[in-house]
């Protein structure tokens, strides 16, 4: 399940990267995807629309088992 994560996750990097940030994944616990958002994406005002309407959008479109993405 890591493995899936990773890959959509490599998917959104790039654009992360355009803006100097990027997001690694911390954990796969159940339902529930854990990330930190690093670099500039760590500290943007945005970040927590960037988790919920990009990341947790693509995980979950992907892999709908999955019930929430949190920044850890």
């Amino acid at each position: 399940m890591k493995e899936q994560v990773e890959a959509i996750l490599d998917k959104l990097r790039p654009m992360l990267m355009m803006d100097g940030g990027n997001i690694e994944l911390v954990d796969v616990k159940d339902d529930e995807v854990q990330v930190r958002l690093v670099g500039a994406c760590g500290m943007c005002p945005s970040s927590t629309m960037t988790m919920k309407m990009g990341v947790e959008r693509a995980i979950r479109e992907e892999m709908p088992q999955i019930k929430r993405v949190v920044s850890v």
